[in-house]
């Protein structure tokens, strides 16, 4: 084993094989806390952010109307938990809000929908984090110059941890997840205990701190609205069950139900029980101090359980950001499988993680950290109308599911999921509307230009798909007429044109070619040697089983074996077909393989690589082909 992959297993932990991923799936235990923290957290700033709309109208008095827009955002949980199970019982692969509006509404809606979670998971993580610091600071005042940086060093453990894979990193934030849970029950119980008791007196604000006892203002629909689109980041969350199905163990969509209900469980005694706690005892935000921070000093006065809420706060904020480490890189293999992303993103790590979508979420995290200093406020209004657009279109597109396949009890289901579409529907129109100046205006343009990326991906691939498209591959072979006997290896993925190339090109050059094929399963290496009899082509055909689903090693270990049987001066020719783009940045849609076998077999004495290129021009019909077919 090389010293770069003893590093790497010290770090990530040991390669798994692909026969183990049954083994790092979740069961509900240890669902609950990676798929709840996102919307248990949120109870750390959605009742700041109402907040902080209302305080500077009305002042002191704000709190007696938060009631008021809490209320049809419980509601609104209900009813989204209701119409996400139905989600789950009729898309057992996930997706979510993606695979429903692509099956019932249209292509155009479900990039729409797949842009809106894509946006929304990533400022999950950085509002998340943001969050997280915001906790750690108002216990620490000192640190406060130092937000963007924690929030950074937090967003590097939370990757490397999930670079581990789901099974460890479920346990590492599953215990705290609980504890966070479990501190905030205690916080509410002793908290309404003692108000009752009248040991417990609503929170004084001295002249000082600036805040009115009325304010300036009036109560209007408007300024309810806009903080109802403040609270409603409390509802994000729910969504990422329905999206990550394949996450849970078998049977997964029961797994996955009992996680939504015990989330929705959970929420609702937590999120309604502190907002009731915040309006009895008068709390509203203050410079450097959060609603939470001051609702644990009023509780637990200045002592230990103070310091350990305000720990398990920032920790469970942290842990947040996690969700959407298990929902996105799943939606990015599914959107990947479909053509509209790189399809690099379909490959699983050495931990069986979608390590590819792992790594744009921190990269993409980060740029938002740095853009908006980690200040949770300035993010908020990007992150509330993306989740909330897809959840309109899931639910539309579960109306027009049941009204097209009707089936039992279809009319009550219509019912729950059209009431969920005109609550989201309206909720999507509020956010952007009263948040536009702060910001929601930007989603205008970025969802439209991550839905054209998507369309142009799409259509390159079916250009590529036609492009290596061969229906008679036996009328453009030509066999061996070379006299010469030194070995050659062809590299085959698939059966294509660029692949037929290649062994045209080797027969030219010897007679004594061998075709080979890296699976990573039984079932692969059964459907392509079927495949490679069908064509009918003389070439014998090797494969080798690659359960760790490494490429570059187990080629060289072949060649290896390969060279260690050459008569003196024999050479091995390794053929490998390399695709030519007519833009370069479109080479950042497929693998880059080629390139790094050829690096590594540089250093091997008899072996000579050839790259034999295949060029896309012309024009063609876009047929699909299974993703299997073509290695691209």
């Amino acid at each position: 084993m090389s010293s770069k992959k003893k590093i790497k297993n010290i770090l990530l932990g040991n390669t798994l094989k692909s026969i183990e991923l049954e083994g790092e799936k979740l069961d509900p235990f240890w669902g609950v806390p990676i798929m709840a923290s996102d919307a248990v957290s949120s109870v750390a700033y959605a009742i700041e952010e109402m907040l902080l709309v209302l305080v500077p109208i009305l002042g002191l008095s704000s709190v007696h109307y938060l009631g008021f827009v809490t209320s049809p955002i419980i509601l609104l949980f209900f009813v989204l938990a209701f119409s996400y199970s139905q989600i789950i019982s009729s898309y057992p692969n996930g997706g979510g809000a993606y695979m429903v509006s692509a099956e019932n509404i249209g292509r155009g809606a479900s990039m729409v929908a797949a842009s809106a979670l894509i946006i929304g998971y990533v400022m999950t993580v950085a509002v998340s984090l943001s969050a997280a610091t915001a906790a750690l600071v108002s216990a620490f005042p000192d640190f406060k110059e130092y937000r963007l940086l924690f929030a950074l060093i937090f967003l590097c453990i939370i990757t490397f941890l999930n670079l581990r894979g789901m099974r460890e990193s479920s346990k590492l934030f599953g215990v705290p997840t609980y504890g966070f849970i479990l501190i905030m029950v205690v916080l509410i119980v002793i908290g309404f205990a003692r108000l009752i008791t009248g040991d417990l007196t609503p929170v004084s604000y001295p002249e000082t701190s600036g805040i009115a006892s009325e304010g300036a203002g009036v109560v209007s629909l408007f300024l309810l609205l806009k903080a109802f689109s403040s609270g409603c980041s409390a509802l994000t969350g729910v969504e990422v069950v329905s999206n990550a199905v394949p996450s849970f163990r078998e049977p997964s969509q029961k797994n996955a139900k009992k996680v939504l209900f015990i989330l929705v469980g959970i929420i609702v005694v937590i999120f309604g029980g502190s907002v009731l706690l915040v309006t009895s005892l008068g709390i509203i935000p203050l410079e450097g101090k959060t609603v939470i921070s001051q609702l644990g000093i009023a509780v637990f006065g200045p002592g230990l359980m103070f310091y350990i809420l305000q720990f398990a706060t920032s920790l469970i904020l942290l842990l947040a950001a996690n969700t959407a480490y298990n929902g996105l890189p799943t939606l990015l293999a599914i959107l990947a499988e479909d053509g509209l992303v790189p399809r690099q993103f379909m490959h699983r790590g050495t931990r069986l993680s979608f390590s590819n979508g792992i790594l744009f979420i921190f990269f993409s995290a980060a740029l938002l950290l740095i853009i908006f200093n980690a200040e949770t406020h300035y993010l908020i209004p990007l992150y509330a109308v993306g989740v909330f657009l897809s959840f309109t279109l899931s639910q539309g597109g579960m109306v027009v599911r049941w009204i097209r396949i009707k089936g039992k009890g279809y009319r009550h289901k219509m019912l729950i999921n059209g009431l969920g579409t005109l609550m989201t529907g309206t909720g999507t129109a509020i956010v952007f509307v009263t948040r536009f100046s702060q910001g929601s205006w930007v989603l205008a343009i970025v969802i439209p230009v991550i839905v054209y990326l998507m369309h142009r991906t799409e259509r390159h691939y079916e250009f590529v798909w036609g492009q290596l498209e061969v229906k008679d591959f036996m009328e453009h072979y030509h066999k061996s007429t070379s006299d010469d006997t030194n070995p050659c290896v062809v590299l085959v993925g698939g059966i294509n044109r660029s692949v037929l190339k290649s062994l045209n090109y080797a027969n030219l050059i010897t007679s004594n070619v061998v075709a080979l094929h890296v699976a990573t399963d039984e079932t692969q290496s059964k459907r392509f040697l079927k495949q490679w009899k069908e064509t009918g082509v003389n070439i014998p055909l090797e494969i080798i089983m690659s359960p760790y689903r490494e490429l570059i090693e187990p080629v060289e270990d072949y060649i290896d074996r390969k060279e260690a049987n050459l008569q003196p001066g024999e050479m091995i020719t390794v053929v490998m077909t390399r695709f030519m783009e007519q833009i370069w940045f479109a080479n950042i849609l497929h693998n880059q393989t080629t390139y790094f076998i050829m690096q590594r077999l540089r250093k091997h004495r008899n072996v000579a690589t050839v790259l034999v290129p295949y060029l896309f021009t012309g024009n063609f019909q876009p047929k699909k082909k299974h993703k299997d077919e073509i290695t691209i």
